[in-house]
């Protein structure tokens, strides 16, 4: 049975969407259309990570259809653009001041 996501996990997920793809951004091209991409490391095969746990990576930087993408290439993606836990850290830190512009 798949848990629906509470509220919170919602508004994660609309936060980290919101700040565009990480690598674009990290690679100086601005902000662009972002859609969520779980974190792997650390999981089993069939696993998924929490909601929490999420990158925001436009489709060429997260699809498997596109030789950029996570999915195509971990491992050399990983290489390019940071581990996915030095990324996963930096999106929590921008989730953090975003929230804070708002106030």
């Amino acid at each position: 049975m798949i848990k629906s996501k509470t509220k919170e996990e919602k508004k994660w997920l609309s936060d980290v969407a919101e700040l565009g793809c990480i690598c674009c951004r990290n690679m100086g091209f601005g902000a662009s259309l972002a859609e969520i991409h779980h974190v792997r490391t650390g999981q089993g095969m069939a696993q998924r990570a929490s909601h929490t746990d999420v990158l925001p990576l436009c489709p060429p930087h997260h699809r498997a259809c596109y030789e950029t993408g996570f999915h195509a290439s971990p491992k050399s993606w990983q290489e390019i653009h940071g581990t996915e836990i030095e990324l996963l850290e930096q999106t929590k830190q921008d989730v953090m001041e975003l929230r804070a512009c708002r106030v």
